[in-house]
């Protein structure tokens, strides 16, 4: 998408964490690894992605199409990149990926060199180098621990949730890691035959 928004209006491009979450607050199961990314029952939460009908497909192509960059913590990377995950791309194909770490792998190990960037001073780093590559489109934080962090630092504009019908019990919660109370408006919401999208624009 173009500097203009489809209303004609400037497009401003912002962080946007957006999740699939169970209705106790957790985006994947316990026990996430390489061979069971969302945990062991965690694939419930995607179930509408992998049975998608007209109303999710037209809300995840309008995500898709004014995503430029996103922002993940290394966990999501280590267990998700490469043959058996996201191949030779990120979670959303060949948009550049900027992945917090305290140790960059060996350029050697990525499978993906020209999506993935490693970036090892923090957040605002991270985020400002996203927006930079994102091309005046949004930059989407990817997983809980990014997402904590850009909400904690006061970088998140907006937090758009899938809520999946289901209790998981245990897990990696979304907001676990929240300091303080944080304040949201409620812009758009829509239900769909197995989950309600919610978007929540972070009060600042």
């Amino acid at each position: 998408m173009s500097s203009e928004a489809k209303d004609g209006q400037p497009f401003m491009n912002k962080a946007i964490s957006g999740m699939s979450m169970s209705l106790d607050g957790f985006i994947t199961a316990p026990e996430d690894t390489r061979e069971e990314p969302l945990g062991v029952g965690g694939r419930r939460l995607h179930r509408w992605v992998e049975e998608m009908n007209e109303t999710d497909a037209k809300v995840l192509a309008e995500m898709v199409e004014n995503l430029g960059a996103i922002v993940m913590g290394r966990h999501s990377y280590d267990v998700c990149e490469g043959d058996g995950g996201w191949g030779d791309g990120g979670p959303a194909g060949k948009i550049p990926c900027f992945v917090l770490t305290h140790r960059p792998p060996d350029p050697a190990d990525v499978v993906a060199p020209d999506v993935f960037t490693f970036v090892t001073d923090g957040i605002a780093s991270a985020i400002a180098r996203a927006k930079a590559a994102a091309g005046g489109k949004h930059v989407g934080v990817h997983g809980a621990t990014a997402a904590q962090q850009a909400l904690n630092a006061g970088l998140l504009d907006e937090i758009h949730i899938m809520l999946v019908p289901v209790l998981l019990g245990a897990g990696k919660r979304l907001f676990d890691h929240v300091g303080g109370p944080v304040e949201l408006r409620r812009t758009w919401s829509l239900e769909s035959s197995d989950i309600t999208h919610l978007r929540f624009e972070v009060v600042k």
